[in-house]
């Protein structure tokens, strides 16, 4: 059961460019080493944070299979499989090197803002192609849409192969809803970073984050905290992230994290446009806060 699979934190991971704006496999070996070694459950390749509009078909064929190489075993690969032409996904479910993952996580259709009903033929014919689980993610505030609860329990209880979702809605009424009255078997994780620890709290197995590529550490013991029922303790290390999380999304995502991954030294501050990095006087702040 994917509930026990990926059950904690997961990380969409970065993707480092060198100068040239080409992929650094060498910065990427080391974020996902970083991340590893600091605590976190799974990784997830291909997010929307990995900047994936900006790759091209070969450059996402070769992230896929570094990451399994890179990884070795040692914790489960997501692979992000999103975008708003359904037939194209569907062409990729098919002929992606997907034999090494876990579950395939797939945004919801952006710009085209289909109506729910659009929403759930498209997850429906994406489930049918995939040979791996579906993970739905629900972003509205890139997408333009929101996946409703409604949808997304239809989708649960009725479409073989969609095994959870990634909630980025940031409505606790939808996220509790959706608890209430999914499947026994249906995976529900946070993505957002800020309100993990009371998604938790209410029920749902952990989050796929974007703060843990730059503090895995801190932002995963918090998840276990948070999942054993320790939220005081979980409420200490949450508290000291809370600015954390406002300097990382302040301007961009993953202009944010990139930054402070830069200050550690794990990658350059590359972005493809039309990203570009944060302002100098965020920056700054971010500085000062990883100091502290």
């Amino acid at each position: 059961m994917l509930r026990e699979i990926l059950q904690g934190t997961g990380v969409a991971l970065v993707t480092p460019f060198d100068i040239n704006m080409e992929i650094d496999y060498d910065a990427l070996g080391r974020v996902i080493d970083f991340v590893i070694n600091d605590g976190v459950e799974y990784v997830v390749t291909l997010g929307t944070t990995g900047e994936t509009p900006t790759l091209s078909g070969t450059e996402k064929l070769d992230l896929i299979r570094f990451t399994y190489q890179k990884v070795a075993g040692r914790v489960p690969v997501v692979v992000g499989v999103g975008g708003n032409d359904t037939r194209a996904l569907v062409r990729d479910l098919e002929t992606f090197p997907l034999e090494g993952a876990a579950a395939v996580l797939s945004a919801s259709p952006y710009y085209s803002k289909p109506s729910q009903e659009g929403l759930f033929q498209h997850y429906k014919a994406l489930a049918a192609a995939s040979p791996k689980p579906l993970l739905l993610y629900n972003v509205p505030g890139r997408t333009g849409r929101n996946l409703s609860a409604q949808t997304t329990l239809r989708l649960a209880h009725e479409v073989t192969n969609i095994a959870g979702i990634k909630e980025a809605s940031g409505d606790m009424q939808q996220c509790l809803q959706i608890l209430r009255d999914r499947p026994d078997d249906f995976l529900v994780v946070s993505g957002d970073d800020a309100l993990a620890m009371p998604q938790i709290a209410c029920g749902m197995e952990g989050v796929i984050s974007v703060a843990a590529n730059a503090f895995p550490g801190q932002f995963s013991e918090m998840v276990r905290l948070s999942l054993k029922g320790d939220f005081r303790a979980a409420k200490k290390l949450n508290d000291a992230l809370l600015e954390g999380y406002d300097l990382l999304f302040a301007e961009n995502n993953p202009a944010g994290v990139k930054a402070a991954m830069a200050e550690q030294g794990l990658l350059k501050n590359h972005l493809r446009l039309p990203l570009v990095p944060i302002s100098q006087p965020l920056h700054d702040k971010l500085k000062v806060y990883l100091k502290n």
